[in-house]
C-alpha cells in the first residue's frame, strides 16, 4: 500500500516520507515539517486518530493538513471522528489516483504559497527593522547636531557679548574721557562729533546685545526657562506692539538643558510665525507641568493658519518645531481656526520613557 501511494504521489520537488506505524509517523513529524500528512485509520499499535491528536498537540504541526485513508467508513462514524480530531479530508479505499493526486496537490500548492508568504513577511520585517534602525541613527545624529549647534551658539553669544560688548563699552568710555580732556575751544568744536560717535556706539552695543540674545539668551542659562520665557515675551511685545499674556507655574520645573532649550526655541519660532503670518493683536503663552510632562502652549488671536499650511513640507519652521520635540520623545500639535487664531502646543516628557 505504501509503495503504491508513493508511486501515485511521486513527482518533481516532492519529498515523500513513509511510516510503518503511528509511532514512526510521530517521530517523522518531530524531525520534519510537512505540507500534508496521509494517515491510515488502521495502523499497527497507535491508530490514525490517536496519531492525529498527538500531531495536532504539537505547536509545529498543529496546522499541518491531515487526510485520513480507510477501508471502511462504518456509516460515516469514522469519518466524523476523523474530522473531530483535526482531519481536513477523509478518503475511502480504493482511492482513485487522480483524486488523491488532486487533493494532495492542493495542499502542496497551499504550502508553497504559505512558505512564500512567510518569506515575504520576514523580508518586509527585515526591511522595516533596517529602516527603523536607520531612522533611529539619523535622529540620534540630528539630536547630536542640534546639541552641538546650541553649544556653538552659546559660545558665539558669549564671545560676541563679552569681547565686542566690552570693546564697545571701553570705546564709549574713551570718547567721554577724550571729550573731557580736550581744551575748551576744541571741546565745543568736537562735542557734536563725539556725541554722534557715541550714539553710533550705543546703537552698536544694543545690536550686539540683540544678536547675542538671539544666538543664546544668557537668561536661559543663568536663571532658567521661566525667566527666559518672560524675557522673550517682553522683548516680543516691545518690538512688535503685540500684547503678550504669560501664565507660568510658581516654581521652576526641573528640566534638562536640552528640553528647556527646545521649549524656548519653539516659543521663538511660534512668535516669529505670529509676526509674519497671523495678523494678531494678542498672544497667550502658558506653561503647565503635570506628573509626566510639561506642556507649553502659544495661542494667538490672528487670522488662523489653514490646515494645509500647518502640515506643508515647505513649512520648515513648523517641521523644525516638530523635530525638536520628537528628538526628546515629545510632540508638537498645531491647530488653526479661521478668524480665531492659531494654537501651538508643545508636550515633552519630564522623564525618559514617559509617553507623549
Amino acid at each position: 500500500m505504501l509503495l503504491a501511494l508513493q508511486g501515485v504521489l511521486q513527482g518533481p520537488e516532492r519529498n515523500i516520507f513513509t511510516a510503518q506505524s503511528g509511532e514512526d509517523a510521530l517521530r517523522a513529524v518531530l524531525k520534519n515539517e510537512f505540507a500534508v500528512i496521509l494517515l491510515d485509520v488502521n495502523m499497527p499499535g497507535m491508530d490514525g486518530f490517536a496519531t492525529a491528536q498527538l500531531i495536532r498537540s504539537r505547536e509545529g504541526s498543529r496546522n499541518t493538513p491531515i487526510i485520513f485513508l480507510t477501508g471502511s467508513d462504518q456509516g460515516g462514524v469514522t469519518r466524523f471522528r476523523g474530522y473531530e480530531v483535526g482531519g481536513v479530508d477523509y478518503l475511502v479505499k480504493p482511492v482513485l489516483p487522480a483524486v488523491l493526486k488532486s487533493k494532495v496537490s492542493v495542499f502542496l500548492d497551499l504550502s508553497r504559497y504559505n512558505a512564500a508568504l512567510v518569506r515575504e513577511i520576514a523580508e518586509r520585517k527585515l526591511v522595516e527593522d533596517n529602516l527603523r534602525k536607520a531612522e533611529e541613527r539619523l535622529r540620534a545624529f540630528a539630536a547630536r547636531v542640534e546639541s552641538v549647534r546650541e553649544d556653538e551658539r552659546s559660545h558665539i553669544a558669549r564671545e560676541v557679548h563679552d569681547e565686542l560688548g566690552q570693546a564697545l563699552t571701553g570705546l564709549k568710555m574713551d570718547l567721554s574721557s577724550l571729550e573731557k580732556k580736550l581744551p575748551g575751544e576744541l571741546r565745543e568744536e568736537a562735542a557734536s562729533k563725539i556725541k554722534s560717535i557715541s550714539r553710533v556706539v550705543d546703537t552698536t552695543i544694543q545690536s550686539v546685545r540683540r544678536i547675542s540674545s538671539a544666538l543664546r539668551p544668557q537668561v536661559l542659562d543663568d536663571v532658567g526657562l521661566m525667566e527666559a520665557l518672560k524675557w522673550q515675551a517682553r522683548d516680543f511685545q516691545v518690538r512688535t506692539g503685540i500684547r503678550c499674556n504669560v501664565d507660568l507655574p510658581a516654581e521652576e520645573p526641573a528640566l534638562e538643558r536640552a528640553k528647556a532649550t527646545a521649549a524656548f526655541r519653539v516659543l521663538q519660532e511660534a512668535l516669529t510665525n505670529v509676526v509674519r503670518h497671523a495678523g494678531a493683536t494678542r498672544v497667550d503663552i502658558s506653561l503647565r507641568v503635570d506628573a509626566d510632562h510639561f506642556i507649553l502652549k502659544i495661542a494667538d488671536n490672528g487670522r488662523g493658519a489653514p490646515e494645509s499650511a500647518l502640515h506643508s513640507p515647505k513649512s520648515l519652521g513648523l517641521l523644525g518645531m516638530r523635530e525638536r520635540a520628537y528628538l526628546l520623545g515629545g510632540n508638537v500639535d498645531m491647530e488653526g481656526k479661521v478668524g480665531k487664531g492659531t494654537t501651538v502646543k508643545l508636550s515633552i516628557p519630564l522623564r525618559a520613557g514617559a509617553g507623549s
